[in-house]
């Protein structure tokens, strides 16, 4: 009988905060995925989280609850996966910790992740940019801020936790003006800013007048803008731009369709894939491959460019009646 409270207190304390250093993002990732499984196995076997015991997480109890997920909550395949790797995490810790539940762990471990489509990526046109920039009243404080917001993401690709997260002390606005900031892995990268977002943004941080600290992009409290909050933003916004841009109807705008938009955009003036991860800040290359895939006009630029096949253009003749009739017998 093995209590599991202490070994899920140790995994996030020791495994994931002492020896692996996780990011904030990380461990409430992480963390929610465990309130999730724990509500569940509490309304499964019956007893409150403090008393469940490692024995009662076992594989079949594990794969109920991924499937609670996809058919109860409504998740996608790609974050039941997610949520697998997390727990998956918590059991190679309990490995080295219970090495006596060694083949309760392996069934666990052995748990297969689902396969997911791949779907395109989507991305805003020019026209449906201007549209979106154009869309916040900029008469008003909150216009002026959702619409610094949304361009600053474009122009940048940063994530919406990076957008929350971003303080005044983070952005240098002199000769080489720049953004530095902590991404995914904790990476710090530095992005550089055009001369006219470089100008707006100036401005802007001039009206706010705040200290270093605070939030470039505040509530209307002061505080920092949730992610939520910047989603709902976005969304209002490219609702508004529908009227002058019909086709943003068929799109569903996020903050990360922005960060999309940036991505084949310096693709689209670079054609150099490396440029876009060094911008977005990814780790592999092979992250930013999905861009190609994305923007048709690549294809059709590397199409035009091969020679079409010699193949000559004859006219068509109908047979001859009756060297017909007879090639039908």
């Amino acid at each position: 009988m093995t209590p599991l409270a202490p070994l899920l207190e140790g995994f996030f304390l020791d495994r994931l905060l002492r020896q692996r250093q996780a990011s904030p993002h990380t461990v409430a990732s992480y963390r929610d995925t465990f309130r999730l499984l724990l509500t569940f196995a509490n309304g499964r076997v019956g007893k409150a989280p403090s008393d469940l015991l490692l024995e009662d997480l076992d594989a079949e109890l594990i794969a109920a609850f991924l499937d609670h997920l996809e058919a109860d909550r409504h998740n996608s395949a790609r974050t039941r996966n997610q949520r697998l790797a997390a727990i998956r995490s918590l059991f190679k810790y309990v490995a080295f910790q219970e090495p006596a539940h060694s083949a309760l762990i392996q069934r666990v471990l052995a748990i297969p992740t689902k396969r997911c489509d791949h779907k395109l990526v989507s991305f805003l046109t020019e026209p449906e940019i201007e549209a979106l920039l154009q869309a916040p009243d900029r008469t008003t404080w909150i216009g002026r801020r959702d619409h610094m917001l949304m361009l600053l993401a474009i122009q940048t690709g940063l994530r919406v936790a990076e957008l929350a997260g971003l303080r005044t002390h983070q952005i240098v606005l002199g000769p080489g003006a720049h953004i530095r900031c902590q991404g995914k892995g904790r990476k710090e990268r530095i992005t550089p800013l055009g001369t006219k977002v470089a100008s707006l943004l100036r401005g802007w941080l001039r009206e706010q007048g705040a200290s270093s600290s605070a939030p470039v992009f505040p509530s209307r409290r002061g505080g920092q803008l949730s992610r939520d909050a910047i989603e709902r933003l976005v969304a209002k916004h490219a609702a508004s731009a529908q009227v002058t841009c019909p086709s943003l109807r068929e799109k569903r705008v996020t903050p990360h369709v922005l960060r999309h938009t940036t991505a084949v955009r310096i693709l689209r003036a670079t054609h150099d894939v490396a440029a876009v991860a060094l911008v977005l800040g990814h780790h592999s290359i092979d992250t930013t491959r999905i861009y190609i895939d994305a923007d048709l006009s690549i294809k059709e630029r590397a199409i035009a460019r091969t020679a079409p096949p010699h193949v000559g253009s004859r006219r068509y003749r109908p047979p001859e009646p009756l060297l017909a009739f007879l090639a039908s017998l």
